[in-house]
């Protein structure tokens, strides 16, 4: 008989729910309907009426971890009434926003993880140089004092700041939004929500790259087309029948060894690191700007105390070393810092170097993207330089050579440089010779330097002369190859 209540104790709720995650969708739509004995009492009030006015909210649901666990509507949802977003709905005080604050309840070092993290800080991007473009090169019409363009572009990725009217609704202008950064009206940073979709917060689709594709991709930051093209994304998507998504630890190298997403290599468990919210934590370049840093160097000017790059990089090798040897992963990383670093020294550097000057000089307004070099310059690096070195870091080939280099350096040469000389030419003729005499002097200094000799015909003879055999050759070995 013990073994009996034993029996009926463990295991059949284990049975219930295995039953639940692999019956048919409308097999499990009856059984979720059924009356809830462990939910609580508010949430059994909320779950009877959503069933029926939000069905596929209330499926959503019935297929998650938090239906399993007895979590329902009321235990994410309720809020205290002093709160700025909370709002009576049939006789209980809730907010529908629920927060990394609320979700720290149970998820504390989650939360923890994800504050420290950047993307917390996605929605701080008021007077950035991107955002100046959505609010007032592209913005115009408004939509109750915001550009259109900023709540429905930048603010769905980065976030905004979430405002409660007068009455208590959310602010149209700023709600719906689940981007990144977005500043909740209890205070906290980021929206859960942006990487585990709401109601069924599936870890399946949280560790699929599409996750990160809402944001990650484009001309700027074409992260999830880079991979898709890379040897990671072919195979994955060849063998995603074997990824073992739905698995509860899912360490890389013991439950899937086909390939990595992005969750694998930033965030995920190995079998020497635990799992992390905070994405940045195993990354050892800053991509994103002009000229590229390594990530601890902004804090450490600073006086912050903050994890180092190489700890930072010892653990991405880490995950790396899951299916590769030390080796090849040493020798990828030094094939990646160099392209950084001929990026950031041979065009980067160079070009803010001019754009400085021009503006130290004087002779640019200090209004931004008024002047087509502030386009090209920005071109160069936010779309066409970030590519190259995205490429390079994903290791994706044609990202860092057409899409990338070869297009930052018909930027640079064809058109920064020319536009410059622009700004020399209309010096002198205004008589400020001076100003003129400095932008010489930059220019004629950054083309004097060795990798940029080929432009200026100063290179040595013996190094034309062993390019222009290459050529020859070259040429000889393909009239050959094509007869």
């Amino acid at each position: 008989m013990k073994t009996i209540k034993i029996f009926v104790k463990l295991f059949l709720p284990a049975l219930a729910l295995l039953l639940i995650s692999n019956v048919g969708y409308s097999e499990s739509k009856a059984l979720m309907l059924k009356p809830f004995k462990n939910l609580s009492e508010q949430s059994q009030e909320c779950a009877a009426c959503h069933k029926k006015e939000h069905p596929s909210l209330y499926n959503q649901w019935g297929r998650s971890k938090h239906f399993g666990a007895n979590v329902g509507c009321y235990e994410c949802h309720a809020a205290e009434k002093t709160d700025p977003d909370a709002i009576q709905h049939e006789g209980h005080t809730i907010a529908v926003i629920v927060s990394p604050k609320d979700c720290a309840n149970c998820h504390k070092a989650e939360v923890d993880e994800f504050t420290k993290s950047h993307h917390a800080k996605g929605g701080e991007i008021i007077g950035s140089l991107d955002n100046m473009l959505a609010e007032v090169v592209q913005g115009a019409l408004t939509l109750n004092g915001e550009s259109p363009a900023a709540v429905n572009g930048c603010w769905q990725c980065h976030g905004s700041e979430v405002k409660v009217l007068e009455n208590g609704d959310l602010d149209p202008t700023t709600w719906p939004n689940t981007g990144i950064g977005r500043i909740n009206p209890d205070g906290s940073r980021g929206a859960c929500t942006a990487c585990h979709q709401r109601h069924e917060f599936s870890m399946v689709q949280a560790r699929r790259p599409e996750a990160c594709g809402k944001c990650h991709l484009g001309p700027d930051h074409p992260q999830k087309e880079i991979y898709e093209e890379s040897k990671h994304g072919i195979n994955f998507y060849a063998n995603v029948d074997r990824m073992n998504l739905d698995s509860s630890k899912w360490v890389v190298g013991e439950d899937y060894d086909e390939a990595p997403t992005c969750a694998t290599c930033h965030m995920s468990a190995t079998d020497t690191l635990p799992i992390t919210h905070d994405v940045g934590d195993r990354i050892s370049w800053t991509l994103r700007p002009a000229i590229s840093e390594k990530i601890d160097a902004k804090a450490l000017k600073q006086g912050k105390k903050v994890k180092s790059w190489e700890d930072r990089r010892k653990d991405m090798e880490a995950v790396c070393q899951a299916c590769h040897s030390s080796s090849m992963v040493e020798s990828f990383y030094m094939q990646f810092d160099s392209l950084v670093e001929l990026y950031n020294n041979k065009f980067a550097k160079p070009g803010k170097l001019m754009m400085d000057t021009l503006k130290a000089q004087g002779l640019m307004t200090d209004i931004a993207f008024d002047e087509k070099i502030e386009w090209t310059w920005f071109y160069l690096w936010h779309h066409e330089g970030r590519r190259a070195r995205h490429g390079a870091a994903m290791m994706a080939p044609d990202y860092v050579q057409w899409h990338g280099l070869y297009e930052v350096a018909e930027r640079f040469y064809m058109e920064l440089i020319p536009e410059y000389n622009e700004y020399i030419e209309k010096a002198e003729h205004n008589g400020k010779t001076k100003e003129a005499e400095t932008l010489k002097k930059v220019l004629a200094g950054i083309l004097e330097s060795p990798e940029h000799q080929w432009f200026s015909g100063k290179e040595p003879a013996e190094v034309k002369a062993a390019r222009k055999k290459a050529q020859a050759e070259f040429q000889k070995r393909y009239a050959n190859e094509s007869k």
